[in-house]
């Protein structure tokens, strides 16, 4: 039986939406047409570029029977704007939804027959967000999330010297870490297209949440959060 799934990724600058069409009981995903996201806010273009990517390719929201999203980390502003379309849109068709780390992403787009991987990603002052990931390596697939933190770069750096793999699309991260003679993965950064097969992968083992759970997955606190705690 097929089944259309759209997935949404608002947790960078660039954006993306992607739907695609699957089959129960089977891994393989037919991607219908991935859509980025750019030149302006995230709010003022999302859900016109679902009715259009829907009617394009002859469906309409009632059709969707799925929903994949980026929850994070990444932009504060812009994650929400993603969640919040994607929650709109389950609660209203009462339609499960996969909420999909980027840092799972990018553990995807590495080499997972190396078995455990560290996922990398720029934090920004000075930090990085770190997913630690293993995988069948036999077949690559079936992650085990061990852990997602937030390090400084030379904490990041020692990690990845004792744990021997890791990648990240990152550009600064991977010269860093080849600078320290460490081995490192360059891979193009994730977009809605990932997040859909991922969420495809979680979707086929129950791994699902109403749309009252879904939240962002920021691991760094804002500095709202931060400035606001009483000293």
């Amino acid at each position: 039986m097929a089944q259309l799934i759209l997935a949404v990724d608002t947790s960078g600058k660039k954006g993306s939406i992607a739907l695609a069409r699957v089959t129960t009981g089977h891994l393989q995903i037919e991607m219908l047409e991935v859509v980025a996201l750019t030149g302006g806010a995230f709010s003022a273009q999302l859900v016109p570029e679902i009715a259009t990517l829907l009617e394009k390719h002859g469906h309409s929201k009632k059709d969707l029977e799925a929903f994949a999203v980026a929850s994070g980390p990444g932009s504060f502003t812009g994650l929400r704007v993603g969640l919040a379309a994607i929650k709109a849109l389950a609660e209203a068709l009462l339609e499960p939804i996969v909420a999909v780390s980027l840092l799972e992403a990018v553990a995807y787009g590495g080499n997972r027959k190396r078995g455990r991987v560290l996922a990398a990603l720029d934090a920004g002052r000075g930090d990085v967000y770190v997913g630690d990931y293993e995988f069948n390596p036999e077949t690559g697939t079936n992650a085990h999330k061990r852990s997602e933190r937030l390090l400084s770069r030379e904490d990041f750096l020692t990690e990845a010297a004792q744990k021997k793999a890791a990648v990240t699309p990152d550009v600064a991260i991977a010269e860093r870490a080849r600078s320290a003679g460490i081995e490192i993965e360059q891979i193009d950064y994730p977009d809605a297209g990932v997040i859909a097969c991922i969420g495809w992968r979680h979707l086929q083992s129950g791994e699902t949440i109403r749309p009252e759970e879904l939240e962002a997955n920021y691991i760094r606190h804002s500095d709202a959060e931060i400035f606001s705690k009483p000293r």
